[in-house]
C-alpha cells in the first residue's frame, strides 16, 4: 500500500468527500434606511440555576471530547490494536483478512466499481508494477530467474512476472490475498506453455525464508515504522543474492502534511497506520547490511506516491 493522503474520505467505492459550511442568507438593507439594531440578549447566567449550567457544561464537554477523539489517529489505532489483541502486524492482518480485502481487491482489480479516488491509486500501483519490471527486463530475460514477491496482495506483480517466465515465490500476510491471488493466477497462467504458476504462502515479512536471485517488496514499508523497517529491509536484503527493490512512502514536508490533514477525516478505510519513509533512512538502512542503491524512481498520481528504489550488494 502506499501513500494516499485522504484515503478515509475517499477509498469507500460509493463515498465522494466535501466539506461545507453552512451560510445564512444576509439581508438587503438601503443605505437609506438602516434597521435597527436588536436589543442585547436579556439571557445571564443568573437567570440559570447552577446545576442547569453545570449539566450544559457537561453535556458540552463530551461532545468536544468525542469529536477529537474521532480526529485522534492514535486513539483510534490504540482501540484497533486492543480489538485484535495486539500491535500494528495485527492489526494489518485483520484488516486484510476482513473490509480491507474486499477495498483493495476492487482497487487492484479491473471492475468498474471503484470512485475516482480509487481509480488513480489503481493507476498508480500499475505504474509502480510496470516500473519493476522495466527495471527487471533491462537486464536480460527473466526466465529461470527466481523472484521472492513479498507482500504480494492479489497477484498484480506475481502474475507478469511468471509471464515473463520467472519462477515466482509470493507471500502475503493476509491469508485472503493468497487465495485471490491464486486464483487470479490460475485462470491468468493455467495451460500457457514455460509459465510456472507462483508457490504462494501465507507469511509476514520477518517469517520469510530461502535464497532467491530477487527479492521485490512492495509497497509494504508503509505499515513499518522506521525503527521496525530497517530490520525488515536487512531482512529482505540476507534473501536477496543479488537485487533488490523496494517501494515505499516517501517522507517529505508536502506528503506528510498531506498526511496529517488526511488523519484527520476518520473513516472505515482508515484502518492501519501509514508510515512514511525518507529515501536517506531507507538507503542508510541498505548500507548497513553492505548494500547500495543503484536504481530509483518516483511514481506519482493524485493520490499516489511512492519512491522506487533498486539496491545491489555493494
Amino acid at each position: 500500500m502506499a501513500f494516499w493522503p485522504f484515503s478515509s474520505a475517499s477509498l469507500s467505492s460509493s463515498s465522494s468527500f466535501s466539506l461545507r459550511l453552512p451560510t445564512t442568507p444576509t439581508p438587503r438593507i438601503s443605505p437609506k434606511r438602516r434597521l435597527p439594531l436588536p436589543p442585547p440578549a436579556a439571557f445571564t447566567t443568573s437567570d440559570v440555576d447552577p446545576t442547569t449550567l453545570a449539566a450544559v457544561a457537561a453535556t458540552s464537554a463530551a461532545a468536544l471530547a468525542a469529536a477529537v477523539s474521532l480526529t485522534d489517529p492514535e486513539r483510534r489505532r490504540k482501540l484497533q490494536a486492543e480489538e485484535v489483541g495486539g500491535g500494528d502486524k495485527e492489526v494489518v492482518r485483520e484488516y486484510f483478512n476482513n473490509s480491507g480485502f474486499q477495498r483493495w481487491r476492487k482497487i487492484y482489480g479491473d471492475t468498474d466499481d471503484v470512485n475516482r479516488v480509487q481509480k488513480d491509486i489503481r493507476l498508480g500501483h500499475s505504474k509502480t508494477v510496470e516500473s519493476v519490471l522495466k527495471m527487471l527486463k533491462d537486464e536480460g530475460s527473466l526466465a529461470g530467474v527466481t523472484v521472492c514477491d513479498a507482500g504480494c496482495g492479489t497477484g498484480s506483480l506475481s502474475i507478469p512476472l511468471a509471464k515473463e517466465g520467472a519462477v515466482v515465490f509470493s507471500s502475503d500476510i493476509s491469508a485472503a490475498m493468497v487465495d485471490e491471488a491464486q486464483k487470479q493466477a490460475k485462470e491468468q497462467l493455467f495451460g500457457q506453455d514455460n509459465v510456472s504458476i507462483p508457490k504462494f504462502e501465507v507469511k509476514d515479512l520477518e517469517s520469510l525464508d530461502g535464497k532467491y536471485d530477487t527479492v521485490v517488496c512492495l509497497d509494504v514499508l508503509i505499515h513499518y515504522p522506521q525503527s521496525k523497517a530497517d530490520g525488515m529491509i536487512a531482512h529482505l536484503a540476507s534473501l536477496a543474492e543479488n537485487r533488490l527493490i523496494l517501494s515505499f512512502a516517501p517522507k517529505t514536508f508536502y506528503y506528510d502534511l498531506l498526511k496529517r490533514v488526511g488523519e484527520l477525516f476518520p473513516g472505515p478505510s482508515k484502518a492501519t497506520r501509514a508510515y512514511l519513509h525518507a529515501e536517506a533512512d531507507v538507503e542508510r538502512a541498505l548500507q548497513k547490511v553492505g548494500w547500495r542503491i543503484t536504481k530509483r524512481g518516483l511514481i506519482t498520481t493524485q493520490f499516489y506516491f511512492a519512491r522506487l528504489v533498486e539496491a545491489v550488494p555493494a
